[in-house]
C-alpha cells in the first residue's frame, strides 16, 4: 500500500506520508517531534493546551510551519490518540473472559495514564495502527468462540466504550472529590448515610430499602469496584451469547 492509495490524513496516521506539502518543511522538524510535543502538552494542561499555536512555539516553530505536517487540530489529535494508546499488550490469559478482562483493564490503564484521550469528540470508528493492534488483541481472544464477525465487532465497541465512559467519569470523581478532600469510600458513605435520612419509604420503597442497608459495603475490598462489577457485566453478556452460538 501506498500514500497515494488512502487519505492523507489516513497515510500519515500510519506513518506512509510525512508531509501535507503546503509549505517548506525545515529539515529538522518532523511529524513525529509534532505528536509527541503535543502529547506532553495534553498530559499536562489536557486538550485545551493543544493548539497548533502552542505546539509550534513549544517546538521552537511557527504555527505555518507545522502545516507542512498536519493538516489540521483534528488530524493531530487523532494523531495523538492514536501514538498515546499505542500497541496493545499481548493478552497472555487463558480463555476468552480473562483475556476481555486483561484487555480492559490494559486500557484503562491507558487512560489512567492519559485521561485527555477520553475526551476527544468520537467521528467514526479508530483507524490507526496502534488502534487497529488493540482490535485485533480483542478478537483474538474470541478466536474460539463460533460468534460471526459482526457480533465481535459489537463487543469490542461495547467494551471498548464501556473503558472509555467509566475511565472519564472516574477522572471527573476524582476532580470533584478533590474539592471535597475526601476519598471514594467516605463520599459514598456520606452519600448513602444522607440519602437515607432524606428518601420517604412511602414515596420511594426500594430506594429507602437499599440506603437502609449498607450498599458500599461489599466494594470496599475491590480498589475499583465500580469499574469491575460494569466489566463483569458485559463478560456475563459476552458468555450468553457464546452460549447462544455454542
Amino acid at each position: 500500500m501506498t500514500a497515494e492509495t488512502v487519505p492523507a490524513e489516513v497515510a500519515r496516521l500510519w506513518g506512509l506520508s510525512t508531509s501535507v506539502g503546503r509549505v517548506g518543511r525545515p529539515p529538522e522538524l518532523d511529524l513525529e517531534q509534532v505528536v509527541r510535543t503535543a502529547i506532553e502538552l495534553a498530559d499536562r494542561d489536557g486538550t485545551a493546551g493543544v493548539t497548533l499555536a502552542k505546539v509550534a512555539t513549544a517546538l521552537g516553530y511557527t504555527k505555518m510551519a507545522l502545516y507542512r505536517h498536519v493538516g489540521s487540530k483534528d488530524e493531530l489529535l487523532e494523531l495523538m490518540a492514536d501514538r498515546a494508546t499505542g500497541p496493545a499488550p499481548q493478552i497472555t490469559a487463558a480463555g476468552w473472559r480473562a483475556g476481555l478482562r486483561q484487555w480492559a483493564h490494559a486500557l484503562r490503564s491507558v487512560y489512567a495514564a492519559h485521561p485527555w484521550i477520553t475526551q476527544l469528540p468520537v467521528s467514526g470508528p479508530p483507524r490507526g495502527p496502534h488502534a487497529t493492534s488493540w482490535l485485533d488483541a480483542l478478537l483474538g481472544t474470541l478466536r474460539g468462540s463460533r460468534l460471526d464477525g459482526g457480533t465481535k465487532l459489537g463487543i469490542s465497541v461495547v467494551l471498548s466504550g464501556y473503558v472509555r465512559n467509566s475511565s472519564a467519569l472516574a477522572v471527573q470523581l476524582a476532580e470533584g472529590r478533590s474539592q471535597t478532600g475526601m476519598d471514594q469510600p467516605q463520599v459514598e458513605q456520606d452519600y448513602a448515610r444522607t440519602m437515607a435520612r432524606l428518601v420517604d419509604p412511602e414515596r420511594f420503597p426500594d430506594a429507602a430499602a437499599l440506603f437502609a442497608t449498607d450498599p458500599f459495603a461489599s466494594a470496599a475490598a475491590d480498589p475499583d469496584p465500580d469499574f469491575t462489577f460494569g466489566l463483569e457485566l458485559i463478560l456475563d453478556g459476552v458468555a450468553t451469547a457464546i452460549g447462544e452460538r455454542s
